[in-house]
């Protein structure tokens, strides 16, 4: 068969036009996505300024004022508040009044939790840059790796559905994306239902990244304890995790560069019933900007 050849000569000079317009409009878009940097003023805040979103998995702090709406704001402006988000997948949704710009070599962002020494409860960190520049957090969600990817039991790309159980104090029963089944157990230290009550529906599904629950050590039931990972999580040690925006990754597990970003979430990230502790439950105690931390 002749292999035809496009002459450009008999295309109208209107739709050549049209042509160079799309064609520079697609080259242009990836420049598009770095131009929406909200800069620093003075009258910026190194902290967390706006609550999008609170999301809490079953836990035993559901419906308490450590895992309601008035707990997710007081984490807001650097105050010394804490939010629990229960099992697995729980999440908050939190941004800041700038744009949070990925430092070369250094870590961006501090997060607060409520991790001790022999005690962690470690949640992914997730970043957003507000590509379409509409400052809200519906672009796309990129993972801050940390030393827990390459571990037997980390696995993207996973999800949980809870369901509602029969009685305001029964275990809440959960099923994953591998078939495995389970509960969140009640104890005796909080007697409230755990299922949220602004969960109007039988059962819900959050969706995540699943960390590895091999740091924690239950041989003495009286005694548990949960070591934190090398770095990367929430939660993870006493005082608060430094992360780094170079180490955000896409969901098939490959690193981004983002210039910034505006947005972030926190996602409790292991799946484990830890005897009269009760569930592994990320707390967030709020988030600054490194670079403007008056030292």
């Amino acid at each position: 068969m002749k292999k035809q050849i496009f002459n450009y000569a008999k295309v109208p000079a209107v739709l050549i036009a049209v042509m160079a317009f799309a064609a520079s409009c697609k080259k242009d878009s990836s420049l598009t996505l770095q131009e929406h940097i909200r800069p620093v003023t003075a009258q910026s805040s190194p902290y967390l300024t706006q609550l999008f979103d609170f999301n809490p998995a079953p836990g035993q702090f559901d419906n308490t004022g450590l895992a309601d709406t008035t707990a997710a704001k007081s984490i807001l402006n650097g105050r010394q508040g804490l939010v629990s988000l229960g099992a697995w997948g729980g999440y908050i949704v939190l941004g800041f009044d700038h744009t949070v710009l990925d430092v070369a070599g250094k870590p961006d962002l501090i997060i607060y939790g409520n991790a001790f020494i022999g005690f962690a409860e470690p949640g992914v960190v997730w970043v957003m840059q507000d590509s379409n520049g509409n400052g809200k957090p519906d672009d796309t969600w990129y993972e801050l790796t940390g030393s827990a990817q390459y571990k037997t039991g980390y696995l993207r790309n996973y999800s949980v559905t809870y369901t509602r159980p029969g009685c305001d104090t029964c275990s809440v029963l959960w099923k994953d994306s591998q078939g495995k089944t389970g509960v969140v157990k009640t104890n005796i230290f909080h007697t409230q239902p755990y299922f949220p009550i602004g969960i109007k529906a039988n059962s819900y599904t959050l969706t995540g990244t699943l960390l590895p629950s091999s740091n924690i050590d239950n041989s003495n039931p009286s005694y548990i304890t949960s070591a934190p990972f090398d770095f990367g999580y929430a939660d993870n040690t006493a005082g608060g995790d430094q992360v780094d925006i170079a180490n955000a990754i896409d969901s098939n597990g490959d690193r981004v560069t983002l210039k910034g970003i505006d947005f972030i979430k926190v996602q409790t990230g292991i799946q484990y019933n830890m005897g009269w502790l009760g569930e592994q439950s990320t707390e967030v105690g709020g988030a600054a900007d490194l670079s403007q931390l008056k030292n």
